[in-house]
């Protein structure tokens, strides 16, 4: 058998992958990342007009591990975050409402400081979850019992009557909790998108509310100065620094086994690097079903790995604006969101479920060139928005992607007067957009739904939750695996502290 290359290698140069590098590196493994395309680039920066620089998916910061941030010294390669970007909930008659986390304006004020309140104790008593690698189901399975216990006793220490309402709310539909406590459409249209971003759900299905905790449980959104690329940049020098070698624009095109086990893997040039340790940070449908390949695999096993729910909901909007645009008086240095009720966010969803496109599309924007410089050419400006929702297998891909735009349109002239008038190019990307540009399964961001069927110790399925996967020497470690999607870092960061532990 040849010599081994390395002592690890990292399929995919994303955050997971860069903070799985960096953690074995830093554990003294001789670390290789293989990136298909531009570390830096791919999903996290893009020009797509000449001039305009933005972030090809997302655009804000909410989740980034505090273990990554610190760990790897991001802020000392030059890692800047804006301050805390309020939430701006658009109304088209220019009477918006301000969130800023649990403080708000309005006849629900009081409301909504109870209810944030209640909500940010849930969040807050399950985040440690994220930090640990998934329980197993049942005794004796070397369950990291202790740090089990702290997540048991946050929650029992919020008393008696509050756990009861967290059990009664957990599996609820944000929904009816928003009805039952607030008033003001605004407000609730603004927390039931929140509640959905990202997700194959409306705010009526059942487990809404616990994709709200999800995203309580990270910070205040946050722009990166400079686009996302920033936080691969920052990480890349970081493992730098710690000896990691990074291949890109060169794919893998096979994980190699051998007797049974990862051995290495073959790239699209033919070129083998060897090591003992594989670890795929990319979605892990396309690891086994493509990278492996059913010969090396249980049939039944197999099939389960193609039937990973993955599908996108969510379209990502680029403009490029001739000039400055005008959202009735909002501050473009927000986030706005233009979801005004409920029902507005529901019933964008309900069409996508029959592969059409809504008629009235909800939305998250950022201007980021009204954070920095550099963005789009002077007097210009770029606009980056995610839009909801999509459908992923329309009948007609060309003709779902025009009427989305349209219908997009549509939305932003009503809350932007004369916004269209400035178009000096569009770029509208689909979820089978997404697919096809940055490989994720079904266009969905997290390479993987988030639902409580596909979260913690069932994600991606419950025998690959602890990382390790049936072939020695073959480990998970991207947004597919636990804690999930977002620009985090934490699913890498996590898969390397298992496999140190278990002396892989």
């Amino acid at each position: 058998m040849p010599m081994p290359s390395s002592d690890a290698v990292i399929i995919g140069g994303g955050t997971n992958g860069l903070a799985c590098a960096y953690a074995l590196a830093t554990a003294g493994r001789r670390v290789t990342v293989i990136e298909g395309r531009t570390l830096g680039g791919g999903a996290l920066n893009t020009e797509f007009a000449p001039g305009f620089r933005v972030s090809g998916l997302a655009h804000l910061v909410t989740h980034l591990d505090a273990r990554v941030m610190t760990g790897m010294g991001l802020a000392q390669h030059n890692l800047r975050l804006s301050s805390p970007l309020p939430t701006v909930a658009l109304a088209n008659d220019g009477v918006h409402l301000t969130i800023n986390a649990g403080r708000t304006t309005g006849p629900d004020a009081a409301a909504w400081a109870a209810l944030h309140g209640q909500l940010m104790a849930f969040a807050q008593a399950v985040a440690p979850l994220r930090q640990i690698t998934p329980p197993r189901l049942g005794n004796g399975l070397g369950n990291d019992v202790l740090r089990l216990a702290r997540v048991a006793f946050g929650l029992r220490r919020m008393g008696q009557a509050q756990f009861r309402e967290f059990l009664r709310m957990m599996l609820i539909n944000i929904a009816d909790v928003l009805e039952d406590e607030l008033a003001d459409d605004r407000l609730k249209g603004a927390v039931a998108f929140d509640a959905t971003l990202g997700a194959w759900l409306g705010p009526r299905s059942p487990n809404s509310l616990m994709l709200l905790l999800n995203r309580l449980a990270g910070d205040a959104p946050q722009v990166p100065l400079g686009g996302m690329g920033a936080i691969t940049d920052a990480m890349t020098k970081a493992c730098a620094a710690k000896g990691v070698v990074t291949r890109t624009n060169v794919p893998v095109a096979q994980v190699i086994v051998e007797g049974g086990c990862a051995t290495g893997v073959r790239l699209s040039t033919g070129e083998d690097i060897r090591a003992p340790l594989v670890v795929s940070a990319i979605n892990p449908r396309t690891t086994f079903q493509t990278l492996v390949g059913a010969r090396h695999l249980d049939a039944g096993f197999y099939k389960r790995t193609y039937d990973i729910r993955s599908r996108g909901g969510a379209a990502k909007l680029h403009l490029a604006l001739r000039g400055r645009p005008d959202f009735r008086g909002a501050d473009l240095r927000g986030r706005l969101v233009i979801a005004p009720s409920v029902g507005a966010v529901e019933a964008a969803f309900n069409p996508v479920k029959y592969g059409e496109v809504p008629a009235r599309p909800v939305m998250e924007i950022v201007i980021p060139s009204a954070h920095e410089g550099g963005m789009a050419p002077d007097g210009q400006h770029v606009l980056s928005a995610i839009v909801q929702f999509a459908p992923h297998v329309p009948p007609d891909p060309t003709a779902a992607r025009a009427a989305m735009l349209a219908n997009t349109m549509a939305v932003l002239e009503d809350y932007a007067p004369g916004i269209a008038a400035m178009v000096e190019h569009a770029e509208l990307l689909m979820p089978y957009d997404i697919a096809a540009r940055f490989g994720m399964v079904g266009g969905n961001w997290h390479h993987g739904e988030l639902s409580v069927e596909q979260m913690l110790f069932l994600r991606p399925l419950a025998d690959l939750a602890q990382y390790a996967t049936p072939i020695p020497g073959l480990w998970l470690a991207g947004a597919g695996s636990h804690p999930g999607g977002n620009i985090s870092g934490a699913a890498g960061w996590n898969a390397a502290a298992a496999i140190v532990k278990a002396g892989a």
